[in-house]
């Protein structure tokens, strides 16, 4: 029965139809390779907020695009009747369910991304391990590069099972913490109040955002903790090159010895 509902449903296609219905996936095609081409040069142009959310629009405007495609498609090729609808979708949603089953499980959890946008391109984001920035999010996963220049692929559905981190969510504020390991013999006011102060001699540091130390004690002396936002979230790494080689130096101007962390401690 359901092979006659189907052969009812496409009894109307003619070649006049399929040229029709092609020259809509063309078209769309053409579209689609405009806007991920397009928009990403226009973000890279332009800095902060707007960068971010222009970028995080091209998935949103490429799942548009394909929607509606197949809604102009669909009735150009079966008559949109009830009948053939239900044909059409049921021997669809089967051949889905089984011979497509993990890439449908990604393809919905892509909805869902999009929806919820629990990372968005040019996002810093850790996923199982893998740390780097949100290069672009497909209908079934996302790309991120490494700081090591690697390209990772990560299907949407890792989103129903695993932790993510997000450094900076859609902002250009990521906050960078850099670590010091020192004796326990000093003067923690004096110390606290110089690595602040190293801190905001960085060039590549925002002023206008806190910069925080913190301080505590361990087992193999006194570990400080300078946390501060890079100008740029892709800053991160010469940021943190940065103040390790200011703070380092402003140390052992003021006799304060470095130590090593024990391996067990680590």
């Amino acid at each position: 029965m359901g092979d006659l509902d189907l052969s009812g449903a496409f009894s109307g296609i003619t070649t006049d139809a399929l040229l029709e219905a092609l020259l809509l996936v063309v078209l769309a095609s053409i579209l689609i390779m405009l806007v991920q081409n397009l928009l990403p040069r226009l973000a890279h142009t332009l800095g902060g907020k707007p960068r971010l959310y222009l970028l995080a629009s091209v998935p949103l405007l490429r799942l548009v695009v394909i929607v509606v495609t197949i809604i102009l498609v669909v009735p150009v090729l079966v008559e949109p009747s009830f009948e053939n609808m239900v044909a059409i979708f049921g021997a669809l949603g089967l051949a889905l369910g089984f011979a497509f089953k993990d890439y449908a499980n990604s393809l919905i959890a892509g909805i869902v991304t999009l929806y919820e946008m629990p990372y968005r391109p040019g996002d810093w984001i850790e996923v199982n391990g893998q740390y780097g920035e949100v290069k672009s999010i497909g209908t079934r996963s996302a790309e991120i590069v490494t700081p090591d220049d690697d390209v990772v692929i990560i299907p949407h559905s890792t989103l129903w099972t695993a932790l993510i981190a997000n450094g900076n969510d859609g902002t250009d504020n990521l906050m960078c913490v850099t670590e010091f390991h020192v004796e326990p013999h000093h003067d923690v006011s004096a110390v606290l109040s110089l690595l602040r102060d190293m801190a905001y001699t960085s060039p590549l540091v925002k002023t206008w955002q806190p910069v925080l130390v913190t301080v505590q004690n361990t087992p193999y002396g006194m570990q400080y903790k300078v946390k501060a936002y890079p100008l740029a979230p892709r800053e991160q790494f010469r940021f943190i090159t940065d103040l390790t080689a200011r703070g380092a130096e402003a140390l052992a101007t003021e006799g304060v010895r470095m130590v090593s962390v024990p391996v067990a401690a680590v």
